[in-house]
């Protein structure tokens, strides 16, 4: 049976629940995670030799721009509208990669900071449940 998925980030359980979260968090956080995730990107794709120069980098940006009055969440910001868009251009191969790094960003900068901040509700639940991010089986199932 074929699932569909209204979202094109909803395909990949990991960016999927990085999202929610991501979309579920405060501005700062969000803009935080975003300049974050458009290093890891920009950093793959010269690592596999998708961005040659600086001009391909503006290009993959500049073709997810959309037409105003389109109000997605991530298009409230710039930053992370950039950052967005620059992950959905990203090849298959190299998104899946990205995704599991930004999982870590999102844990890192969402999910420990509410924790730290105390008595703010956990953004994954509880971190013992088994259908919860486990980055370290995520990353074994992925290799």
């Amino acid at each position: 049976m074929k699932q569909y998925y209204s979202r094109w980030y909803d395909n990949d359980p990991v960016l999927s629940m990085s999202m929610r979260t991501l979309a579920n968090s405060d501005d700062a956080s969000q803009i935080q995670v975003a300049l974050n995730l458009i290093k890891v990107i920009i950093e793959h794709n010269i690592k596999n030799n998708e961005f040659k120069n600086v001009e391909d980098i503006m290009n993959a940006v500049e073709e997810g721009v959309i037409q105003k009055g389109i109000n997605r969440w991530y298009d409230l910001d710039k930053t992370v509208r950039t950052a967005i868009q620059m992950l959905e251009k990203c090849p298959p191969e190299t998104r899946q990669k990205v995704a599991l790094e930004m999982a870590q960003i999102v844990i890192e900068n969402i999910v420990l900071d509410k924790d730290d901040d105390g008595g703010s509700k956990d953004v994954f639940g509880d971190l013992n449940e088994p259908n919860v991010l486990d980055l370290d089986n995520l990353n074994k199932d992925n290799e």
